[in-house]
């Protein structure tokens, strides 16, 4: 096998021009991994083709040959990011991606997975292969489902095929990169594999933006805008914290909300009930614009609904908006608290879904205090965490 270009199996349900945490994470992070292994192998990228958001489909080529970078971008079914359209979406992803590597040879599987399903199809094909298994954990799916699941009929039957496919898939790796620290406990009963906690980081877009901000730069008015900008789910739990909050504020106030997400109409009824209207709701936009929105935002605003596996985490959202000279509004607990409590100045911490607080420091808050985040900047450059995660990859090559 000596002389042999080897080659990586790299999986990620989403890739760039897609709009979310995953592909800003795997794009630049695959990127990197074939400069590093230029000349010594190829890498493989299995991902899907724009569907995020069901809103927003930039077009991409199906397949796109980047040098010893290759990938492949599976069609997937129309989808508005309701459960069974996830399934069906993902069984799709699934069965394609053994199809193309049905008479293929393979030296290492590398698999991101925020849904656990791609992590566990990176175990099918390291079993396949019989090669290494990298995982990169993005979230704790069945510790959240569980929260979600939580007296319902449904959770019975379907937690314990999800706890097997779990402990299957962890079980099988020989790495295990946890993108939260967080998530480490979660871990203690797999001691077979080794670990890393390579989190997300700042782009290179960010950075520019941030460096180039200015707290006048927010638009010159009486009333102060609060963004939001990202996906609208049951985990986000907009629609729990946004409309109170927008009524009880009133007009010195408007939160503008960009994306999309299986809440978006929950949260438009909500809105509608309370007679909240200064409340702007728009569709993703791409990320040159987001940056001119967040520029005009007075606040930037995040938030996690208030289930106890959300106090693991640490969301990809944060990264960006702290790049920004802007205070940020963080509905969030546990371990995403502390790290902002620590990490970045000049965020606003409240309880989950707590209306109240929130209006308490909307009242109580100067949006053109000074803010000074370089030490935290310095640390958390996306390139730097890649060239790291990716020499770590390498190793098991």
């Amino acid at each position: 096998m000596e002389g042999r270009v080897k080659r990586i199996v790299y999986l990620s349900f989403y890739f760039e021009p897609d709009l979310c945490a995953g592909s800003f994470r795997n794009s630049p992070l695959a990127i990197e991994l074939a400069s590093q292994v230029e000349g010594e192998a190829i890498v493989e990228v299995y991902t899907t083709l724009p569907n995020r958001y069901n809103s927003f489909s930039p077009e991409a080529p199906e397949y796109e040959e980047r040098g010893n970078l290759k990938i492949h971008r599976i069609a997937l079914p129309k989808h508005k990011s309701g459960m069974m359209d996830q399934i069906r979406s993902f069984s799709r992803y699934y069965f394609s991606v053994l199809k193309l590597n049905r008479r293929k040879k393979a030296d290492l599987i590398f698999a991101s997975s925020s849904r656990l399903f791609t992590a566990y199809l990176g175990s099918v094909l390291s079993r396949k292969f019989n090669v290494p298994l990298y995982l990169d954990i993005r979230d704790l799916f069945v510790d959240t489902i569980s929260d979600v699941l939580k007296s319902k009929l449904t959770g019975l039957f379907l937690l314990p095929t999800l706890k097997w496919i779990e402990r299957r898939t962890f079980e099988t790796a020989n790495h295990i990169n946890v993108i939260s620290g967080g998530f480490k406990p979660y871990f203690t009963g797999y001691p077979n594999p080794t670990y890393s906690d390579f989190s997300n980081g700042i782009d290179d877009e960010f950075l520019e933006a941030g460096q180039t901000i200015s707290l006048t730069e927010s638009e010159e008015n009486d009333v102060k805008t609060i963004l939001y900008a990202g996906n609208i789910g049951e985990g986000q739990g907009l629609h729990r914290i946004i409309p109170e909050t927008a009524k009880a504020v009133g007009k010195a106030f408007k939160f503008v909300v960009i994306g999309d997400g299986g809440m978006k109409q929950r949260l438009r009824k909500r809105l509608e009930e309370v007679g909240a209207d200064n409340v702007v709701l728009r569709d993703p936009i791409p990320r040159n614009e987001l940056i001119k929105a967040y520029k005009s935002a007075d606040y930037l605003f995040l938030h996690l609904n208030d289930y106890p596996a959300f106090r693991k985490v640490l969301p990809s959202k944060i990264f960006e908006m702290a790049a920004l000279n802007k205070p940020i509004l963080a509905g969030v607990s546990g371990f995403s608290a502390e790290f902002l409590k620590n990490e970045v100045p000049v965020t606003h911490l409240f309880k989950p879904c707590n209306p109240t607080e929130l209006v308490e420091i909307l009242r109580n808050t100067d949006s053109k205090k000074p803010i000074n985040r370089e030490q935290f900047i310095s640390s958390h450059k996306r390139s730097t965490i890649n060239q790291k995660m990716a020499e770590s990859i390498k190793n098991y090559l």
